[in-house]
């Protein structure tokens, strides 16, 4: 089969399209013919081996997983003999290790049927960048209706997805973003706008009660000045801090803040399971949300998806088109 892979860490370069074996089904596993497959930061981290704490379990020298990718959609081509759930020929949207291929295996408990008023591009967006909006803000946040609820990064993949749902919880949401992303965030429902490049939402002027930090860029010091009294920061990722710890600093800092503060700092980690994949689907089937797709991309071209998602130019989530 044909997939994208990689024998050594790096930039995009690095990422080839080559022939290998089909995935091997384990008892537990679904095989998926891949349609589409989503593009998540993760992968950029997994590709370049950056921060260095990453390759402590995905491999100290080369990737031990040669095969980029882990969220996509498709159809069941085969499923193991524990599977219960699902069965060949029925459509799906999960997360699985090697997803930019034409065929990936998945365990029964990371996939979820397809939404049904979607297609294979928009499916393929949700599972990684939907779970972690969902969490963030239901179980890590635990957002309440009518709270004001500030999310930076929300014209990207994971931004888009919290918008909506912050909105679908009942908050009055504000967006912070660029000013190429300003008129999407507004589309899809955030009642404020901020452009971090014409205005500081940390200088103390507003405050709110729930930030969920997705761009990363901001001190601790500069998110609390944004935060009520008794508010609460969740951070989900950082991409300013340097090459060994990737930021991770900056949330350790917090966590052993938080307890000798008024506010509540907090990491988000983000547990893969199939019930809230299945919630997703839920909100989406409903009109809820909307998977945000900037532009797809041929299997061949998944470098060049790469570069456009690490240099900060997607609008949303950008997808990789393996059948059409």
């Amino acid at each position: 089969m044909k997939a994208i892979t990689q024998d050594r860490y790096g930039s995009a370069g690095v990422l080839k399209l080559t022939d290998i074996d089909r995935p091997t089904v384990g008892d537990d596993d679904v095989l998926v013919a891949v349609h589409a497959a989503g593009l998540d930061r993760g992968a950029v981290h997994l590709m370049t081996g950056l921060p260095y704490l990453l390759r402590l379990g995905f491999g100290l020298r080369a990737p031990k997983y040669p095969v980029r990718g882990r969220e996509f959609a498709g159809r069941v081509e085969a499923v193991g003999k524990n599977v219960t759930r699902f069965q060949p020929g029925e459509e799906v949207f999960g997360i699985g290790e090697g997803s930019f291929a034409e065929y990936v295996c998945a365990r029964e408990s990371k996939l979820a049927p397809k939404p049904a008023n979607i297609g294979f591009e928009q499916a393929a967006a949700v599972a990684i960048s939907g779970l972690t909006a969902l969490q963030g803000l239901r179980d890590t946040g635990k957002v309440q209706p009518g709270q004001q609820v500030l999310i930076t990064g929300a014209g990207g993949g994971v931004g888009t997805f919290a918008v909506q749902l912050a909105k679908a919880f009942g908050a009055h949401v504000t967006g912070v973003c660029s000013t190429t992303k300003t008129d999407l965030v507004r589309s899809i429902g955030a009642d404020d706008v901020i452009d971090y490049t014409r205005e500081d939402f940390t200088d103390g002027k507003r405050r709110f009660d729930l930030i969920l930090d997705f761009a990363g860029n901001r001190s601790l010091s500069q998110l609390r000045r944004a935060l009520t009294p008794g508010g609460t920061l969740v951070l989900g990722g950082g991409e300013d801090g340097g090459r060994w710890l990737g930021g991770m600093e900056r949330t350790l800092g917090a966590v052993m803040l938080s307890p000798l503060v008024s506010q509540q700092l907090r990491m988000l980690m983000v547990t893969e399971r199939g019930e809230d994949l299945q919630r997703l689907r839920e909100l989406i089937e409903a009109g809820r949300i909307t998977p945000v797709v900037d532009r797809t991309y041929s299997l061949s071209e998944t470098p060049e998806a790469v570069r456009c998602l690490a240099d900060g130019r997607a609008r949303g989530k950008l997808v990789i088109t393996v059948r059409g």
